[in-house]
């Protein structure tokens, strides 16, 4: 059969959707994605499906099909099994010259959904006679050649701040690296994964934020100068940091600095490490009926410090989790605060070292122990602590490399 790929505008129109199960729940996102005003008619919903109706995001009509249903509808589709109901659907769409989507059988169809990939700007849709595994086969290889090599995209300006995650490549997001293969100029820390930065074009200006020779505030300022300088000259600039710009990477004075400077941001986050090293070592920051809340704190200033922002009394009272991050050197003096200000010293800790590299190491200890342990041990930065019961929780299972 001989088709004519199109690709609808639907933005505002409505779209009919018969069904409420697993097909619809798949299929209406890419609706709402595209604007459209989808129209649910279905007895009953999935928890997600309801979950758009809840939001506004969709409309329900809480009953079987009916053929009026299709009047007024751009396009239709159908998500149910049964057939007979399937062809109601589809006769009363063809009366009406609506095309009609068949999730159960795409020869009774006027309309196929083909195998998307989406790239920013850049949609490709594939289909293939019927062979649906071959279509999805062929838009994968089409994705992966666009995650390798994006084209060119003249509406990228200004700044990124793109977080890269923990430290394994395949950790970045899929919008952080699709943005670092577009960008003119990357300026990168040193815990940024050096297998993303070996993948960048040989034209792109590399800058090494570690590299830059002045104290921590004054290298701020420098990397802020060098994101307005170069993004003031036409170039997209990507900020790469190792997991999420925004948790304790300082993103935030990098926005503030673009924007004063009429210097348009892009925020990318990544997957932060103050949730994955401990995943990746067995550990839930967060357990049923073991931790209702974590909180997350900087270390690198010790708690005796009059800089420090921390209120130790009120952290050590908590019962949820502790996740310190850039706290090894002063791990000593953090662990003697808290257990002077009432946490118990068998209190569980777990400390993972590079979490989600090949260097990733782990040790499970106790606060009344674990400065003199991860000592002896030889754990070095970078670090994540995890103080609190769900440190045992993950004792009886080993995470699978992946």
């Amino acid at each position: 059969m001989s088709i004519y790929p199109l690709g609808l505008r639907l933005e505002g129109r409505r779209v009919l959707v018969v069904g409420g199960g697993t097909v619809a729940t798949r299929r209406v996102p890419a609706l709402i994605a595209a604007g459209a005003h989808v129209e649910i008619v279905s007895p009953e919903l999935t928890p997600t499906l309801q979950g758009h109706v809840d939001a506004g995001r969709v409309t329900w009509t809480p009953r079987r099909f009916a053929p009026g249903d299709v009047e007024g509808a751009w396009l239709v589709h159908v998500a149910v099994d049964d057939a007979e109901a399937a062809a109601q659907v589809s006769v009363a769409a063809e009366q009406n010259r609506i095309f009609c989507v068949r999730a159960d059988d795409r020869d009774a169809a006027t309309a196929w959904t083909p195998a998307v990939t989406r790239h920013g700007q850049v949609t490709v849709a594939v289909t293939d006679g019927g062979d649906r595994r071959r279509a999805m086969a062929v838009r994968d290889m089409v994705a992966t050649v666009l995650e390798a090599s994006p084209p060119a995209a003249p509406e990228l300006k200004g700044v990124a701040l793109v977080g890269a995650g923990p430290g394994d490549p395949e950790l970045i997001t899929v919008k952080g690296r699709r943005l670092l293969a577009a960008a003119d100029v990357v300026v990168a820390d040193r815990l940024v994964p050096g297998m993303l930065l070996g993948e960048l074009r040989p034209e792109v200006e590399l800058i090494d934020a570690a590299k830059i020779p002045y104290g921590p505030q004054a290298a701020q300022e420098e990397i802020n100068r060098i994101l307005v300088d170069r993004a003031t000259q036409g170039k997209f600039v990507v900020r790469l940091k190792g997991g999420d710009n925004f948790v304790f990477g300082r993103g935030g004075e990098e926005a503030l600095a673009c924007a004063q400077a009429g210097v348009p941001v892009l925020v990318v986050p990544g997957v932060t490490s103050s949730i994955a090293a401990p995943a990746l070592a067995g550990i839930p920051v967060t357990h049923r009926g073991v931790a209702h809340e974590f909180t997350v704190i900087s270390g690198h200033i010790p708690p005796d410090h009059p800089d420090t922002l921390v209120d130790w009394p009120a952290l050590a009272r908590m019962r949820g989790t502790i996740v310190v991050m850039m706290g090894l050197k002063n791990l000593p003096k953090i662990a003697a605060r808290l257990i002077a200000e009432g946490r118990s010293a068998d209190t569980p800790v777990g400390v993972v070292q590079e979490g989600s590299t090949a260097h990733q190491r782990s040790l499970t200890s106790t606060l009344g122990a674990v400065a003199e342990e991860t000592a002896t041990a030889g754990i070095r930065p970078p670090a994540v602590v995890v103080i609190g019961e769900v440190v045992t929780v993950g004792e009886s299972f080993t995470p699978a490399a992946g």
